[in-house]
This record gives C-alpha cells, structure tokens and sequence, in this order.
C-alpha cells in the first residue's frame, strides 16, 4: 500500500521551498491544472443555443418527477453551487439517497457521471434520477415522454432543437438537452486567473496553499481543469476511511454505512471502495463531503483525506494554507443559469402527479 501511495504522488513530491518563485509555481501549476474551458463540448451532442434553453427549461421543470414536486435543480441547486447541502438527498415519497448529491458546476468535464461512474457523461447521467424510484420516481421513459409531448411549447422547442429526428420529443434527447445545458456551466475562479499568467490573483496564504497541496501529494489525484474527476481512486489507499469519518458519522447515526463504491457497478473485486476523484472547484461551498455527506467542515475533510491517501498527518499550518488555496477555487457563477426559467403551462392531457 506504500508502495502503491507512493506512485500516485512520485512525480509530485516536492518541498514547499522547492519553489523558487511565483513563476516556478505557476508553470508547476500548468503542468497539473487547466484553466476552465467556456464549453464542455461533446461532439456527440453539440450545444446549441435552443438545445441549452431548452434543457434549462428541463432541468427546472418538476413535472419530469411522478410527484410533480422535485426537479434537477432539487437536489442540484443552482442558486447553492450545484448542490443541496444535505449529506443525502431526499427523493420521491421522502425517500433518503444513499450517497451525497454531487455538484453539476463543471461536470460535464469528468471521465464519468456519479460516484461510482456508472454514467459516461452528463447526458446519460440526467436521465437516471429521473426514472430511479427514490428520487424523481417515474415510473416509465413512455409516461416521461408522455408529459413532454402534452405540452405544445416544448414539442416545437425540440422540433428546434433537434431538426434532424423526425420524432424529436423523445426520452434520450431529454438527456441531450439537459446534458447541452449542463455543458456550459463553468465556474472560472481567481485560480483561473494565476493560472493564465496572473500571478498576483492568488494572495500569498493562497500560494503557500497551492504549493502545499502539490507538494504532500494532493494534485496526484486532484488534477486537470475541474481539479479532480479525472480518475478513479480507492478511497482509503492507506487506512479505511470509515475509520476515519466514523467519529463524524456517529454524531448522526450510531451505524456504520460502508459503501462498496464501483464495486456495485462492476462486480470486480479490484473496485471495491473506489469512487470517482471529485471536482475541487467550488469545494468551499459544497459541504458536506465525500460520498455519504459524512463530514461538514473542510478543514476535517482535508486531514482524513491526507490520513487516508497519503498516509500523513498535517499540521494545522498545512491544513490552514491548503483551506485557503481551496476557497481561491468558488468561481463565479453563470447568471443566466440562475435566472429561473418561465415553464410553459400543462394542458388537459398533462398526466397528474401520483404520490
């Protein structure tokens, strides 16, 4: 297991004073991260401006739930960083989740959707709460289908977004708009600035920060331009991680609730506790954290991630400077998605809500 932590961060092990500079800084920073792109483009489903206004319309519109209460933007506030602040989130007839609702800022840029990977991009991942039971709960892609075309606006809003099907309103292109409208929210920070050349957008806690977290071997895993999402990792690479967020767990609940992770999806017993690396980016507002919404303050988060992956014990100077690098990543977010769409009304041939 040393052996195996010690490939992860080879390439990243270097002494905070191994910086000479905020140019040698910088240009380490090049070689892990990226800044945001504008678009998170998917050649199979290019993003027009009608397909992202209509899968805005979508992803607001709590009519695609069988209650006709819970929407995309439930449990993926747009208004809170893409998140609902719950460690779970609460689904069709109350029913709990069994894992953290993760942030939709930035990621349509991950190698995969949900912790587990079991989406290939944000376009299959949209259809999935809505057909799951204990979140949107319908109960058939045919009666989703059936809500869609039983409003007129959104049959012609289709016929535009997608000219070429002779059926447009159907359930794999409510996916694709929704997905079209997930692309495009990106949340550039300050980070974005240091890292296209200004070295002065980063104050110098925040630098000290970033060095930190380069050089104890956090950017290992957390790299790229979401600063994570680009791989898969055991959680718990050196010690068990319920081990460690057990204590917090116990504040809520005296049960253990180990998840086996990829395991569930591939049945192969090299993924068990493996989940997808999460995005950085707006971490500071995305509490509470890791897979089960276990812990709540980021400075926890930090030292049992360290314990857990690297094997190390940080100091509190350590945790404060990465903390701080960590809250230069809250991006602006994208005014236009926050504006709350006007739906079009139903009709008398909208099915009802069922509870």
């Amino acid at each position: 297991m040393k052996k195996l932590t010690a490939v992860l961060g080879s390439a990243l092990m270097f002494s905070v004073s191994s910086f000479a500079s905020d140019t040698d800084l910088l240009n380490q920073a090049k070689n892990l991260f990226k800044p945001l792109p504008k678009v998170a483009n998917n050649p199979e489903n290019p993003v027009t401006q009608v397909k992202v206004k209509l899968g805005k319309m979508l992803y607001y519109d709590t009519r695609l739930s069988r209650s006709n209460i819970i929407s995309c933007n439930s449990c993926h506030n747009l208004a809170r960083y893409g998140v609902d602040n719950t460690p779970t989130s609460v689904g069709h007839k109350w029913a709990i989740g069994p894992r953290n609702a993760p942030t939709v800022y930035n990621a349509a840029l991950h190698i995969a959707q949900f912790w587990d990977g079991r989406a290939k991009d944000v376009e299959e991942q949209a259809l999935g709460p809505i057909l799951n039971p204990i979140e949107m709960g319908m109960p058939t892609k045919e009666r989703v289908v059936k809500v869609v075309k039983s409003i007129p606006e959104y049959v012609e809003l289709f016929k535009k977004a997608f000219p070429n099907d002779s059926d447009p309103v159907k359930f794999e292109n409510i996916g694709k708009a929704i997905g079209a409208f997930e692309r495009t929210l990106m949340t550039p920070s300050r980070f974005d600035e240091f890292l296209n050349g200004n070295t002065n957008a980063l104050t110098k806690k925040e630098k000290r920060g970033l060095k930190t977290f380069i050089s104890v071997g956090c950017a290992g895993c957390h790299n790229g331009p979401a600063i994570g999402g680009t791989m898969f990792m055991k959680f718990g690479q050196v010690e068990e991680y319920w081990k460690e967020t057990y204590p917090y767990v116990l504040k809520e609940s005296p049960a253990i609730k180990v998840d086996f992770g990829r395991f569930g999806v591939t049945k192969n017993k090299a993924d068990m506790f493996v989940f997808k690396v999460p995005s950085l980016r707006n971490i500071a507002e995305t509490y509470p954290y890791f897979h089960d919404g276990s812990v709540w303050k980021l400075e926890d988060a930090v030292r049992i991630m360290a314990k857990t992956q690297l094997g190390k014990d940080l100091t509190d100077q350590q945790v404060e400077d990465i903390v701080a690098f960590l809250k230069s990543l809250t991006g602006k977010l994208p005014e236009d998605a926050l504006k709350t769409p006007v739906l079009p009304p139903s009709t008398d041939k909208t099915p009802k809500p069922e509870f």
